[in-house]
């Protein structure tokens, strides 16, 4: 079924809530989980003093994350839990994807095939099912992609336009025997889209071959904020300034050019024993809320200066919060790699 009249909101329109999946997998940040855990519940806690958060995890681990999230001084009152299984707790990947009727407003879930990341990390049959489960909790229509895709991987401005990497959609390890036209297809069906642009590739480590949302966002219908690595000795300044290039070069359905805006990188934050050398610390996995933009930070004070005043330029009325994500970056992922906005 084609979904032409149904529309991807962009994360800046109104949101109904954000949805995360609880870190309740004991295998996951195995050196460092009470801090990831005490991070993790200082983000969904400033969520919670601005909208309602929608949080899946197991009845046996809800008591201990009521807890930590009265520590970090939640408003409790403004966050549901939901008993169901998952495999990891990246809900951005895993979670449902509102799309929203053009005139009626009236709301359903995109169910694309999930296979962690090009199966890197079994199992994955609980985070594949997260969608349905909660299109099912929310009384909502549910409809399955043919593809193989993660919401990290889908950047949208609301307005007709995508922006996604080749080295996700067209890798062999998602989506063998499609090409970049036929991708492009499936995603202008489904998500009632006009065009799809495409960066080639995405940071050094990062375990999801390189999605959009650590790279490139979209704060305006015309206008990004991309990552740009100005030392030339660093693993991701050839990638971030090819990306920069082709941004200058892309259009927009009517012919404008984007207005690109640089983020600073930080410095490359090598673990020590762990499965990458290098791990994909980025500005631009901030999450947008209602009126407040969350910026994970990373113990860099200058270049998390100049960060967080860029995106509070690009978002002039909007809070900006800076959200500590050096514990919780040891997986791989940061703030709109945790989360899935519901729009209203």
């Amino acid at each position: 079924m084609a979904l032409h009249d149904y529309v991807f909101p962009a994360e800046w329109e109104e949101q109904a809530s954000v949805i995360l999946s609880c870190p309740v997998n004991p295998l996951t940040w195995p050196h460092n989980r009470p801090l990831m855990e005490k991070a993790y519940a200082e983000f969904v806690a400033a969520i919670s003093r601005f909208q309602h958060v929608r949080l899946i995890c197991l009845q046996q681990a809800q008591a201990h994350y009521t807890e930590l999230l009265a520590q970090a001084d939640a408003k409790q009152e403004h966050i549901l839990f939901y008993d169901l299984s998952t495999n990891d707790a990246w809900c951005r990947d895993h979670g449902p994807i509102f799309l929203r009727h053009r005139q009626s407003g009236k709301r359903v879930i995109l169910d694309f095939n999930y296979n962690a990341w090009g199966g890197k990390f079994s199992p994955w049959d609980d985070d594949q099912a997260v969608p349905r489960r909660m299109a099912a909790k929310l009384g909502l229509d549910c409809f399955s992609v043919p593809l193989t895709c993660e919401g990290g991987a889908l950047e949208v401005n609301g307005a007709g336009t995508l922006l996604t990497t080749a080295s996700v959609l067209l890798n062999e390890n998602r989506n063998p025997g499609l090409d970049k036209k036929e991708v492009e297809r499936i995603l202008i069906e489904f998500m009632g889209l006009e065009q799809v642009l495409w960066l080639e590739q995405g940071l050094t480590g990062d375990d999801t071959d390189g999605h959009i949302d650590t790279l490139t966002r979209f704060f305006r219908k015309d206008a990004v904020l991309t990552v740009f690595d100005e030392d030339p000795a660093s693993p991701n300044h050839k990638t971030t300034v090819e990306n920069e290039k082709a941004l200058r070069a892309m259009r927009l359905p009517d012919g404008s050019r984007l207005e690109v805006v640089r983020l600073p990188c930080p410095k490359p934050i090598r673990p020590d024993d762990w499965r990458e050398e290098i791990l994909p610390a980025s500005y631009a996995n901030f999450l947008i809320i209602n009126d407040a933009v969350l910026v994970p930070t990373w113990q860099q004070n200058k270049t998390d200066e100049l960060a967080l005043h860029i995106i509070a330029e690009a978002f002039p009325e909007r809070q900006i919060i800076p959200i500590d994500c050096c514990e919780i970056i040891w997986e791989g992922g940061a703030l709109h790699c945790l989360s899935q906005q519901e729009p209203k």
